[in-house]
């Protein structure tokens, strides 16, 4: 009995070990998804907004309260049409004063003509009479250049597209109180990283999507480039034409998909199955790792230029510290 006992021990230790030999030994459970053939388009991503092609913001240039808007948002105006006033009362009450500095100047000069023409005093009294009157009536024409500035007027031709701004409140230099522009023809304004600007031409297709029109995809064109990128979110702004039938309207975020390479029938392979320009493909039982030549890559396909053939079933995802060579079996 003292020697059954540990052999006993000992054949139920080799048994848990044959047991947990066995079950490391098991096949890997892995999904595997086939190499398929398709078209892949690279996209450059970036989000934009709606804007006409002509418009301005009207800001006033002097802090001062509004005592009369025009009330035509939505209305069409024209170049110089008056949109809202501001209060110039101080501005006005200065003007007079100027005016009537000028008239005592003006008198001034002409009673030192006439004690000049008799001799009565000096060349130099009348000069410095003429010189204070000049000063007055330049200060009196540019005050009068400053009341321009108490009255807001439509910079160009067109609808003014929001109106900002109520009577009595204090209009803030910088402050837009108006959008004047045309409604017609539209653009999309955004903002794309500096790396993915070689990639951008004029003329490129672009796919737009906005939460306004779901499930439907919106044509437009590259238009145009900034020259000059801005360095600190290093980005470069780029138009897009909007053809004139776009439902879109001014004002509205998109997200804008511009097509910069295109490839039709060739084998995709799924981006999640893809480390770097690798994958695991499973054959007669064993997960091999095979490199390949990694073309457009799309956020669910990645084109396989050379090393993969359509119809290899690669392991999704990427199977991060499996060995190559080892035994796997597919999940149904």
């Amino acid at each position: 009995m003292r020697l059954l006992k540990p052999v006993l021990l000992i054949l139920a230790l080799l048994a848990a070990a044959g047991a947990a030999w066995l079950y490391t030994q098991r096949p890997m459970a892995v999904a595997t998804q086939p190499v398929t053939r398709g078209d892949a388009a690279e996209i450059v991503y970036a989000t934009g907004v709606v804007e006409p092609v002509t418009w301005s913001k009207v800001t006033p240039l002097v802090r001062e309260r509004i005592v009369s808007v025009c009330d035509c948002e939505g209305r069409e105006v024209e170049a110089g049409d008056e949109l809202a006033r501001l209060d110039d009362s101080e501005a006005q009450a200065t003007l007079e004063e100027l005016t009537a500095r000028s008239l005592l100047a003006r008198q001034e000069v002409e009673r030192y003509r006439n004690l000049a023409a008799r001799n009565v005093t000096s060349r130099q009294d009348l000069e410095r009479a003429e010189s204070e009157l000049t000063q007055v009536e330049a200060a009196i024409a540019g005050q009068r250049a400053r009341l321009d500035n108490y009255v807001l007027r439509a910079p160009l031709d067109g609808v003014v597209l929001r109106q900002d701004g109520e009577v009595g409140e204090i209009a803030e230099p910088g402050d837009v109180l108006f959008w004047v522009g045309q409604l017609r023809p539209l653009q999309v304004v955004a903002d794309v990283n500096e790396e993915d600007i070689p990639r951008i031409r004029p003329g490129q297709r672009t796919l737009l999507s906005s939460d306004a029109f779901p499930g439907r995809a919106l044509d437009a064109t590259v238009e145009s480039i900034t020259p000059k990128g801005d360095p600190v979110t290093k980005t470069y702004r780029v138009r897009f034409a909007l053809p004139a039938e776009t439902p879109l309207m001014i004002g509205m975020t998109v997200d804008v998909n511009v097509v910069v390479g295109t490839s039709e029938d060739t084998p995709l392979v799924p981006a999640a199955a893809v480390d770097g320009g690798a994958v695991f493909v499973v054959e007669d039982g064993r997960a091999l790792r095979r490199s390949f030549t990694p073309g457009i890559r799309g956020t669910q396909q990645v084109e396989a230029l050379e090393g993969l053939a359509p119809g290899a079933r690669v392991i999704v995802p990427y199977p991060d510290g499996l060995a190559d060579g080892a035994r796997v079996r597919e999940r149904e």
